[in-house]
């Protein structure tokens, strides 16, 4: 087996590689790691245990919405006391569908006509801290009621004040809940399959997500497998019984939501095809309410973590996704059409029709993506290299996107998380949070036992997001300064760093500022194996390249969903499931955790 070392080597651009991957306008101001003075411009925070928010001196945060906050009515609100004891009602339930959502992830800010407005995605929900311990794996009819309005996202309209900061706008026309029980339209080449049908009741788990150059939300089902309870053996279809296993249907959590015990839909011995409406990327419409959410089909079927949109250069859409689970793949879909930057209604249907495709990586720093399928006027064409049941039912390579990959010999990778395309570089940034089941490293994925994750960057042939070929390098390998084990050390663009620079694992969602430097949410640094210190945010300076740490979160909680506003004066994050674990009470100001989004700006107003 080659050494750790050699792997990583060799994951590592040449410097004239790496100056070819750089637009000329940055090659300009020096080229390799003094492109520009540096653009961060604070003092890296050390990471902690505090239960609370630590941002750097210069900088203040505030809450801006949270679990349970009102949308619609100041006077309704959840009542927290009231869910602890155990007495979830009926109104409860009612209340959770009209206020603020819970474990936000993704946020989206849409800057339109002067006003913002902001999409939310609600992943999850964390019974332990909010019902009465002895309820965890039996869940009353109303709790498991409540964990269902839980889900979706929310849309809400913010007001900003006069120091950057933000504040709901409750009653706003513009805000909405889309839950678990809202009806969602089914779109693409699925539609109308008998597995999936034209639409779907709700929408669960959402993750990451990404905008679109039309001003909609791909907000994503990730681990939709969690819901779905019930005898897999008693599911009659071989090929069905297949596919449920290789998403993990049914799910050791099912009894934590409870939904299959009173909702027959999620029970596999009663509906065998339920999951196959979950698992997409849904489009959401934040400027019109009345748009119902509609899953596209053509974008593939699988734990969706991001989908991140790009204009081309043709005026094709391309769209970056990742499947979080390991060893899973990442992929892209091109639209067929044109983006019309002209006629908003003309792209609404944009992403039904096209091609999608799955990366593999090579040794020699190159890769390809391989064709899945394609679509268009309402005819599917599959890779000829595909097994007869996809030729068979073309349909099937977006409902079995995982099988249809791996049969191609699809790269897999650990754990995909976001992928996003950096405006600066012109190139995509896939973030690998962690695989600790690998046990043969390749250069893409080069550590055994990756505990502490790694980032890529992808720079597509001509800087094309169309084309079908790129090549790629390693700029982060997460992991502690100087650590003695190759394994666990932090190395940033292959080199060695100081002891002073911060220690990061987990890398999870990340967003770029105005000159492209990487920010980098994390969701593991508490682990055991890992940092044992909070999560957090990070700044790889891609011109200094160098790391500091912009923000430490409270205990038990993952940081997700950064965002900037457009002028750069103020930076967004959820933090969600604050307190898991049983670690903390953040924020301190109801009897239970609350997941809640935060605003940072810094002191004298100037652009971050």
């Amino acid at each position: 087996m080659e050494y750790i070392g050699d792997l990583i080597k060799r994951a590592l651009l040449s410097r004239r590689d790496m100056l070819l991957a750089i637009p000329p306008f940055l090659i300009a101001c020096g080229g390799g790691s003094s492109l520009t003075p540096s653009t961060v411009r604070f003092n890296s925070i050390k990471p902690n245990t505090l239960d609370d928010i630590t941002v750097p001196d210069g900088f203040r945060w505030r809450m801006v919405i949270g679990w349970g906050d009102p949308l619609f009515r100041q006077e309704e609100r959840i009542n927290y006391q009231r869910l602890r004891e155990g007495g979830t009602t009926t109104q409860d339930v009612e209340i959770q569908k009209r206020t603020f959502g819970y474990n936000n992830d993704f946020i989206g800010v849409i800057e339109h006509n002067n006003r913002y407005i902001m999409v939310v995605n609600h992943e999850y929900f964390n019974p332990e801290l909010v019902f009465p311990p002895e309820h965890l794996g039996k869940p009353t009819y109303e709790e498991a009621m409540l964990m269902l309005e839980a889900h979706g996202l929310s849309v809400v309209e913010l007001f900003r004040n006069s120091d950057f900061t933000f504040r709901p706008v409750v009653g706003s026309n513009y805000n909405r809940r889309i839950t678990g029980s809202t009806r969602c339209l089914i779109e693409g080449p699925a539609k109308g399959h008998r597995y999936v049908g034209d639409s779907a009741e709700g929408t669960l788990n959402n993750c990451s997500a990404g905008k679109t150059p039309w001003g909609t939300v791909l907000t994503c089902e990730e681990n939709f497998n969690s819901y779905f309870g019930g005898d897999i053996n008693s599911v009659q279809e071989t090929l069905v019984r297949e596919i449920h296993q290789r998403y993990g249907v049914p799910s050791r959590f099912a009894d934590v939501y409870g939904f299959y015990k009173y909702m027959d839909r999620f029970d596999v011995s009663k509906n065998p095809y339920e999951s196959f409406k979950f698992g997409w990327v849904v489009e959401i419409d934040p400027l019109d309410p009345n748009r119902p959410p509609i899953k596209r089909t053509a974008l593939g079927r699988f734990k969706h973590e991001a989908a991140t949109c790009v204009v081309a250069p043709s005026g094709q859409v391309v769209v970056y996704m990742g499947d979080d689970e390991r060893f899973q793949h990442l992929y892209k879909f091109v639209t067929k059409g044109k983006y019309d930057p002209i006629n908003r209604e003309n792209n609404m249907k944009l992403l039904d029709e096209g091609t999608l495709y799955v990366a593999k990586f090579y040794d020699n720093l190159t890769g390809e993506w391989v064709m899945l399928a394609e679509v268009s006027a309402g005819q599917i064409r599959v890779n000829p290299s595909l097994p007869s049941l996809y030729k068979q039912d073309p349909a099937l390579v977006f409902i079995d996107t995982r099988g249809a990959a791996t049969s191609l010999g699809a790269t897999k990778m650990d754990r995909p998380e976001d992928a996003e395309w950096n405006p600066v570089t012109q190139s995509l940034w896939a973030v690998m949070t962690y695989n600790d089941r690998r046990t043969s490293p390749e250069p893409a994925n080069p550590r055994p036992y990756n505990y502490m994750g790694h980032i890529l960057e992808i720079i597509e042939q001509r800087n094309d997001p169309t084309a079908t070929s790129f090549s790629w390098r390693i700029p982060l390998l997460c992991g502690i300064p100087q650590h003695p084990d190759p394994t666990k050390e932090l190395l940033v663009y292959g080199q060695r760093v100081s002891t002073d620079t911060p220690p990061i694992s987990a890398p999870d969602n990340i967003t770029f500022d105005r000159f492209g430097n990487v920010w980098i949410a994390t969701d593991g640094n508490e682990d055991d194996v890992r940092l044992r210190v909070n999560d957090g945010v990070y700044v790889l300076d891609i011109y200094e390249r160098s790391l500091k740490m912009f923000l430490s979160g409270p205990r038990g909680c993952e940081i997700c969903g950064p965002e900037f506003t457009s002028d750069n004066r103020t930076f967004l994050c959820a933090i969600q499931h604050p307190g898991e674990g049983g670690k903390g009470s953040w924020p301190h100001d109801a009897v239970v955790p609350r997941p809640s989004v935060i605003c940072v700006v810094r002191e004298d107003g100037t652009k971050i």
